[in-house]
């Protein structure tokens, strides 16, 4: 077999066998390798009219097909799958030579696995790859991590099949070291768990408030879309809400049961926030909104509960209220983006990885599920101010959101009184009014903090730290 491949996948799922895919309809020679060797012949005898595919039947032949330096990219399980992966084809490889995990793993094993393989002269690529199996095969939005080195050689190959935004720019950079690609690519999962949810919430208070179907609903998402929330999930929103079930003739989303699932991608989000202390809380309320929807007998038990009479709007009120609805969408949005980048910040800091956060917006803007068209605005942000401290700082948001707040509170209170679940549009309320308050109670937090634990406090007059003997004379000391 000779070494006419410029890269290599192992692992032909939906995702792996589109990538290659990918790879050979833009001019490269692909070697493919799968356990299953079925599965690597039906690729070539399937797809082999597209380009130029090397059939590798062991891990041997398939390291032999690979030109040097080798380019073997991991489309597999994330977790021991990955490592069983690793453990096989690293000792078939020499030192230049890189893997590049495109799977959705965890960023902590993407460091190990960087450090481990470095010791062999072995460059790990952690990459975020994001689309789905259709952005697999036309164009992903894709996050490599890894040594700089690496990317000298896989950055153009990467940048040729990514997707491309609408200025043409590739959505691909070299992220930062080891795990930073990863880190980036669950934060990305992240505000996407958070955008859906904020979504789901408007559909729900157009249908319980304002009284539309879901016909309607959608043709309100396609007004939305040819705007400010211009984005790919508002667009499949609308196509998902119009859609009929063929069996019964009902909507699609009356025929689907209420329980939301997850691959564990939001969850790390929120429990590397919890990490790293920053406060994701919009993300948060996402994840746990998923998890609450799948405990059927817990809410089977709670619908005799006591609740508000509801009352749906006229025609022209619900008019009004779908505007303001539009107003709220969009605030809440703007403080999804700005928790997931700031915990991108924090990830950057705590692990030396020195990402810019203009170009992680940049290679969102196309390929990607959370793609949209105010990341223009937001990389536009970061690449005026690299130092930016909040999207909220940034005066064009800010100023937006301004403008929201009034309607945004109104749907807030709304909600409340319909009965309606907000979670994400008020943790996203109470995130901004948050940042926003003079002062927070989390003084009085400290106060009793030292009063059960002698955990001691602050002065807002004066440097150092101080303890009150409460069970004495309450004089203050110093701690």
């Amino acid at each position: 077999m000779s070494t006419s491949a410029q890269i290599g996948v192992t692992g032909l799922a939906v995702m792996g066998r589109n990538l290659a895919r990918n790879f050979a309809r833009n001019g490269y020679t692909v070697a493919v390798h799968n356990r299953t060797v079925a599965k690597t012949n039906a690729l070539v005898e399937e797809f082999g009219h597209e380009g130029s595919f090397v059939a590798a039947e062991t891990a041997k032949e398939f390291v032999a097909a690979l030109e040097r330096p080798r380019r073997l990219v991991i489309m597999v399980k994330a977790g021991e799958p990955t490592d069983a992966v690793i453990q096989e084809f690293a000792p078939l490889l020499e030192p230049g030579d890189m893997i590049i995990d495109g799977g959705n793993a965890h960023f902590a094993d993407t460091r190990r696995r960087e450090r481990e393989l470095r010791g062999q002269g072995i460059h790990f690529v952690g990459t975020g790859v994001s689309g789905g199996e259709e952005g697999a095969l036309n164009g992903p939005s894709i996050m490599p991590g890894g040594s700089p080195e690496s990317y000298e050689s896989l950055g153009p190959m990467l940048e040729k099949i990514s997707a491309k935004a609408a200025d043409g720019a590739p959505c691909v950079t070299h992220v930062g070291p080891d795990g930073a690609g990863h880190f980036v690519k669950m934060v990305h999962n992240g505000i996407e768990y958070a955008d859906m949810q904020l979504i789901g919430e408007a559909y729900q208070l157009l249908r319980d408030v304002a009284g539309y179907s879901p016909s309607q609903i959608a043709d309100i998402f396609r007004t939305w879309n040819t705007g400010r929330l211009d984005s790919y999930l508002i667009e499949i929103t609308a196509e998902v809400l119009s859609h009929v079930d063929a069996a019964t003739g009902k909507p699609f989303v009356d025929v689907v049961e209420d329980r939301a699932e997850q691959k564990g991608t939001g969850r790390w989000t929120v429990q590397i926030a919890l990490d790293l202390g920053v406060p994701v809380s919009g993300i948060a309320e996402a994840v746990f909104a998923r998890s609450l929807s799948g405990h059927a007998d817990l809410r089977a038990a709670s619908r005799g509960l006591a609740g508000p009479t509801a009352q749906q709007l006229d025609e022209v009120d619900a008019a009004a209220f779908a505007d303001r609805v539009e107003q709220a969408l969009y605030a809440s949005k703007i403080v999804s983006y700005t928790q997931g980048f700031h915990e991108i910040t924090a990830g950057s800091d705590e692990y030396d990885w020195n990402i810019d956060l203009g170009a992680v917006a940049s290679i969102w803007r196309g390929g990607c599920i959370i793609r949209a068209a105010f990341l223009d605005r937001i990389r536009a942000a970061y690449d005026t101010r690299p130092d930016l401290p909040s999207l909220l700082s940034d005066d064009t948001f800010a100023q937006e959101i301004a403008a929201a707040q009034d309607d945004w509170r109104e749907v807030l209170v709304a909600a409340t009184r319909q009965g309606v679940p907000t979670p994400g549009f008020s943790a996203a309320l109470a995130y901004y009014d948050a940042l926003r308050a003079e002062r927070l109670p989390a003084a009085l937090t400290q106060g009793q903090r030292d009063f059960f634990g002698a955990h001691t406090y602050r002065r807002t007059d004066r440097e150092g730290s101080f303890h009150t003997l409460w069970g004495d004379d309450r004089s203050e000391v110093e701690a």
